[in-house]
């Protein structure tokens, strides 16, 4: 799991010229936690498996974290400014408000009151800049934190961040929601696994990928209600199943399906599922080579029998997408046509673009998640009954992030939350984005995502999201055939936990042991 992929989690609503948003720092309608029964209760260690590989550890919170391990230990230590929420679906977390200037270009940000780190001192608008710039510096930092340099981000005071786009911009508190972790200011790189947090937990102990956290006390946030968190990093899908099977730990993350088939069959365990979880998109460059021309992709995406995909990759935990990236945005665009398997019509389009049958292409894939290998398998088998023939490789997981991802020709992908169509244009199809995965470019594109981004009224704002929605699902170059649901496994006595996809799964402040 690489964080500047997998743990997207944006959010859109409508913000007006003028915003000011206010609240605690628990704020945002979130979805209920999952209980069964009985008042919450303090006390008691959560044992907890998360997928993770020995080689892509990391201690480092503005890095590349490969390890959903990993990410959960940061995010737990390590507060972000917003978090994902559900209705407005992003709330305050380390910022406890946020404004914008007239023009959508400045923000400021309101440190919450009493937010102190781990080791008593407090965080200082100077300590949230550091982290910034930090990030806005890192090789990705240009995806992460999109239209702010870094000398644009400021301290007003000791208790004001302001942020200074490069355009108009009203989704740009949601950017923070991703990986803003803040650090205490000029921490040595070499410090990284003992920097003290703000987040609910603090780290007890951290060996080769497993760790053990502690209830932070003075949390500003709110009463947390577990001991302790123990995470252990498990290597498979298969191995932390049998884990949870086994009575070895009490919540399995993103186990993946077969492991619910097995548990739903159980009364001493139970399956959390949250919509739009993941993405699994085909990826077709759009710049040059063989799937250059649009009426080839658009082709591609006319082979694919969705619903088979749905029901034999994801064993039906998932739903149909429309290739469209965003289903999970308040403003997707439903009436869009679900586009249809039709081989007459693909051949048709092949034909006219003198797409080359006699050629075998490759379809990259990785075994990161469950599911992707044999999602490019079966539409390689789609694509045969169209006349395309398709050679699925399978390649290591650091070869395939290395090599292929952002330069291969056709290749899977994943996203984790797919909650807003803008924040992911802006990651992956916008001309400059930093992750164009396809190489696509398209100045109508680019013009409508400019004037949604930038509208200062909702209903400029909803007719741009439209364009950028049908432009998408007309040429862009994602094949995206379905979503696929998060599935966690659970004990009985695991209450409270989160219902939110992506990284709002983690937020495990509020659960709690029956």
């Amino acid at each position: 799991m690489y964080v500047n992929r997998r743990q997207l989690l944006i959010a859109g609503g409508g913000i007006g010229a003028a915003t000011l948003v206010g609240c605690s720092s628990q704020g945002g309608d979130a979805p209920a936690p999952q209980t069964t029964g009985g008042a919450p209760k303090k006390g008691g260690t959560l044992r907890v498996g998360a997928l993770g590989r020995a080689g892509a550890i990391t201690r480092d919170p503005h890095g590349t974290q490969s390890n959903e391990s990993d990410y959960l230990v940061l995010s737990l230590v390590f507060d972000t400014l917003t978090v994902p929420a559900g209705k407005p679906n992003t709330a305050p977390r380390l910022a406890a408000s946020w404004e914008s200037a007239p023009d959508l270009k400045t923000w400021r940000f309101k440190i919450a009151p009493g937010a102190l780190f781990h080791d008593g001192s407090p965080v200082t608008a100077a300590d949230v800049v550091w982290s910034l710039r930090r990030l806005r510096n890192t090789k990705s930092g240009a995806s992460r934190l999109p239209g702010i340099q870094a000398d644009n981000i400021t301290a007003d005071g000791d208790a004001t961040v302001v942020l200074v786009s490069d355009y108009p911009n009203a989704e740009l508190p949601l950017l923070t929601r991703l990986s803003s972790f803040v650090l205490k200011k000029d921490t040595p790189d070499g410090a990284l696994d003992k920097a003290p947090g703000t987040g609910p937990f603090k780290l007890d102990w951290y060996r080769n990928g497993n760790a053990r956290l502690v209830r932070n006390e003075k949390w500003y946030g709110g009463e947390v209600l577990l001991d302790a968190v123990e995470i252990t990093m498990f290597e498979t899908a298969q191995a932390m199943s049998n884990a949870i099977l086994a009575g070895q730990i009490d919540l399995a993350s993103n186990v993946g399906p077969v492991a619910a088939r097995i548990a739903e069959t159980r009364k001493d365990l139970r399956v959390v599922r949250r919509p739009n979880d993941m993405a699994m998109p085909i990826v077709m460059r759009a710049k040059d080579g063989p799937f250059a021309d649009p009426r080839v992709r658009e082709a591609l995406r006319l082979v694919v029998d969705r619903d088979a995909m749905v029901k034999q990759v994801l064993s039906g935990y998932g739903t149909v997408a429309n290739d469209i990236m965003g289903t999970g945005d308040p403003h997707y665009a439903r009436d869009i046509p679900q586009r249809t398997r039709n081989l007459a019509r693909a051949g048709q389009l092949l034909a006219e673009a003198n797409f080359d049958l006699g050629r075998t292409y490759d379809l990259i894939t990785t075994e990161d998640i469950a599911g992707l290998a044999e999602s490019a398998t079966l539409f390689a088998n789609h694509a045969r009954e169209a006349g395309i023939r398709i050679n699925v490789v399978k390649q290591e997981s650091g070869k395939f992030w290395d090599e292929t991802w952002q330069k291969g020709t056709l290749y899977t992908t994943y996203w984790g939350t797919n909650d807003s169509v803008l924040f992911l244009g802006s990651k992956l199809m916008v001309g400059d984005a930093g992750q164009n995965e396809a190489q696509f470019a398209d100045p109508a594109f680019d013009d409508a995502y400019r004037r949604a981004v930038g509208a200062a009224d909702e209903a400029g704002r909803a007719a741009a999201l439209v364009d950028v929605q049908k432009i998408q699902h007309e040429r862009s170059g994602y094949l995206l055939w379905g979503m696929a649901d998060g599935i966690d496994v659970a004990t009985a006595k695991v209450q409270g936990l989160p219902t939110l996809a992506g990284y709002g799964r983690v937020q495990l402040q509020s659960t709690w042991l029956r």
